[in-house]
């Protein structure tokens, strides 16, 4: 079982999971009769999924570290082919314009989920084999060919979101190396130009980012879901308008148990029910980040410090876009929104976080 220094994370990661089971059975009910006669049907697919999710955890937690270090290598390139296959149609399983899951069954298995943990491993091996970071093109090329390359297939999928998240818990990896910061510099210089190319590049996501400025400028195409979102929050108030009582779920908010949950969670609990989910999130990095410092191994340091800044951006990116801070990306929040690939690799890298801190 899970190791007695791991018991407040285990709690706090199954308080959210909990949280998510009981928003999502609330907000997907009207869509899952609709389209499965079934109004449990997303929970009831979830809370398997959160089981598998805890058997991954309870393994992960005691995984052999070394073990998986020495096999690094072949783990990513195993990742890397399977977010090339996945590109091939008829292999690859398309909804909403992406091509990013492969179907087993009627359930779907995204593998970048997979790849972003397997990279995290991988650029955290080659930092550690390094006692300082003294050169760009010496000491960092092999993380950005590796990184640039996963997002370039992520993109093709196309995914912009999760390659953007991926990218930046990189970027944390490398700055806790102790890289000097006129490498940062450089890099974000090059960055925003490669991200003001694909914007332009693809008219979605310059609507995306016109409906983040002005949403009622189209507030019945790209500026609907922000308007429907905050349309949620702003009724919920101090104490909500109570379990199942939301209106926004009515089909108004389009499938309110994926990116938008926490709408509808401020909307039913009110401000104290979302304040003490972000709270739970809160601990959830706060015990991440003490793991990390806490960490002899400078592999294991870099490990922790991936997976929790992983966790922690796409909380921050999800929250953003709900209350209307970011442009809407498609990133879910950890451990609440419904998707059972995302559920299964968050909850097996936490279990990793615990294996780390008692080594």
């Amino acid at each position: 079982m899970f190791h007695r220094k791991n018991r407040l994370l285990l709690l706090e990661i199954l308080v959210l999971v909990a949280v998510g089971l009981v928003m999502i059975a609330s907000s997907s009910v009207y869509w899952a009769e609709l389209k499965y006669n079934n109004p449990w049907h997303f929970v009831q697919r979830q809370a398997l999924f959160a089981i598998l999710g805890l058997i991954a955890m309870n393994l992960t937690s005691h995984l052999d570290l070394n073990r998986l270090r020495a096999y690094n290598k072949p783990i990513l390139a195993l990742c890397f082919i399977a977010l090339v296959l996945v590109l091939i149609p008829g292999l690859g399983v398309q909804r909403n314009g992406s091509r990013s899951w492969f179907g087993v069954g009627s359930f779907l298995v995204q593998p970048s989920e997979f790849f972003k943990l397997a990279l995290i491993v991988s650029v955290s091996d080659h930092l550690a084999g390094r006692e300082r970071v003294k050169s760009l093109r010496k000491d960092l090329w092999v993380p950005l060919v590796l990184t640039g390359a996963g997002f370039a297939l992520i993109l093709l999928q196309p995914d912009f979101g999760s390659g953007l998240v991926m990218v930046c818990s990189i970027v944390v990896i490398v700055l806790a190396s102790g890289a000097p910061m006129r490498y940062f510099v450089r890099l974000a210089l090059l960055g925003g130009v490669g991200l003001s190319g694909l914007i332009l590049a693809a008219p979605y996501r310059l609507a995306r980012i016109t409906s983040f400025l002005d949403p009622w400028q189209d507030p019945l195409g790209s500026g609907f879901q922000i308007i429907q979102s905050l349309f949620a929050i702003a009724p919920g108030g101090l104490l909500g308008a109570g379990l199942t009582r939301s209106m926004q779920k009515h089909f108004y908010l389009p499938e309110p148990q994926t990116d938008f949950i926490f709408a509808i969670t401020a909307e039913e609990l009110g401000w104290i029910g979302g304040m003490l989910v972000i709270l739970v999130y809160l601990l959830i990095i706060g015990e991440g980040v003490r793991i990390a410092k806490q960490a002899r191994d400078p592999f294991l340091c870099y490990v922790a410090v991936g997976i929790i800044s992983l966790f922690a951006i796409q909380v921050m990116i999800n929250l953003g876009v709900v209350v209307g801070l970011f442009p809407v990306t498609g990133i879910t929040l950890p451990l609440m929104s419904y998707g059972g690939s995302s559920l299964v690799m968050i909850m097996a890298s936490l279990g990793i976080l615990m294996s780390i801190a008692k080594s």
